[in-house]
């Protein structure tokens, strides 16, 4: 294990994200870094041309940070015995027990073959499929209109009458909303609720995540943070489309892929208990077992090559060719949120911005964050 050292982490991190803002490359952006439960540096950073003031309460349109929360209402469910990781997706949404595998040929959509597999949870959990994923999955979901999507039940319906890019467990890609929807509706479908209401009764109140939500109240309206855009050299608020936290999916449907509004305060302990394998300081929230295999790389070399693959709903680094150590975990969201858990160095890290510019796990931004958290390494060589 390697201590950060707090003076070289904050003048690492002001120097990156201050340059950052006033180049008008990013706008509001809250961050923390945490080791050993002891929080090194916490900062928040405003363009004034942005409007508002950013602070650890402020909301965040996390995008596909909501995806680990997701897996993890899935674990608590293997837990509680209400499925099995392997279990296919189609005995509680019996519209998936006959798939097929399709391609996308110019603006049409082909049928080739029915699928041999069928879907399981762990395949959503991996991105492994085949639902969602690619041009094919790209296409079908703009054949739904975002604003059309009015609940999980009917948008899990429609996913399942569209051909699958590959055989279920045979590949991977990345399943930006089908897959984490479909698991949010397994979700409830066990459960016997809403996925707000277990998510709010099993996770969010134990943890103490008063502000992370599908459905912001009008006070929580006013603590989200602008979007930003950088055009022409020059960084600018836009306008989102009201009613919505991701893309004009509006508020009653619970997008277990990109739904979410959370804060820095709230992103925190939610990072913590995964540090803690699944211990919130109080009670054991989730099991071990689950917590190890959420961060366990599920897919084979053949499959995800590189230095990440894929645990369940988080990206797990598996050598020494990244930035991040061996064994750490976390992912990102399109606007730019990103957040990791070093069980090495006991650290976990959160970076929050909501742009239209620069998002998801390539993010530059992202990319600076590690780099300059693993600049701050006592010793640390790269």
């Amino acid at each position: 294990m390697q201590r950060l050292c707090k003076d070289n982490l904050k003048k690492q991190l002001e120097s990156t994200i201050s340059a950052d803002v006033k180049s008008g490359r990013v706008g509001n952006v809250a961050v923390s870094v945490s080791q050993d439960e002891t929080i090194l540096y916490e900062g928040y950073f405003d363009d004034e041309k942005m409007g508002m003031h950013v602070s650890e309460h402020t909301l965040f349109r996390m995008a596909s940070m909501t995806k680990p929360i997701t897996a993890m209402a899935i674990l608590k469910l293997a837990d509680y015995g209400e499925l099995e990781l392997d279990m296919p997706v189609s005995e509680f949404i019996p519209e998936f027990e006959t798939m097929n595998i399709g391609r996308l040929c110019g603006d049409q959509v082909e049928i080739l073959y029915p699928a041999k597999k069928k879907i399981t949870i762990r395949h959503l959990l991996t991105h492994s499929s085949g639902l969602g994923s690619g041009p094919l999955g790209i296409h079908i979901y703009y054949t739904l209109p975002p604003s059309e999507r009015k609940s999980l039940a009917e948008v899990t319906a429609y996913y399942a009458k569209s051909p699958l890019e590959f055989e279920p467990g045979s590949s991977q890609c990345y399943s930006g909303i089908h897959g984490f929807d479909v698991l949010a509706r397994v979700a409830e479908l066990a459960a016997g609720e809403s996925f707000s209401s277990f998510l709010e009764k099993e996770i969010f109140l134990p943890i103490g995540m008063e502000d992370t939500t599908f459905s912001p109240t009008e006070e929580q309206l006013e603590r989200v943070v602008p979007m930003h855009t950088f055009e022409g050299g020059i960084g600018k608020r836009v306008e989102f489309p009201s009613g919505s936290l991701f893309e004009g999916i509006p508020f009653t449907c619970q997008c277990g892929a990109a739904g979410l509004a959370s804060s820095l305060s709230d992103y925190k302990k939610f990072a913590a208990v995964l540090m803690h394998h699944g211990h919130t300081g109080r009670q054991q929230l989730i099991s071990e077992k689950m917590i190890r295999e959420m961060t366990t790389p599920q897919l084979s070399a053949e499959i995800m090559e590189g230095s990440q693959r894929w645990g369940l709903g988080v990206r797990v680094i598996v050598n020494d060719q990244n930035v991040l150590p061996q064994g750490s975990y976390g992912w990102s969201g399109a606007y730019g949120t990103h957040f990791w858990v070093d069980p090495v160095n006991r650290i976990t890290a959160i970076y929050l911005k909501n742009s239209r510019y620069d998002g998801g796990d390539g993010a530059k931004t992202a990319r600076e964050f590690e780099r300059d958290v693993y600049r701050s390494l006592v010793e640390y060589r790269r």
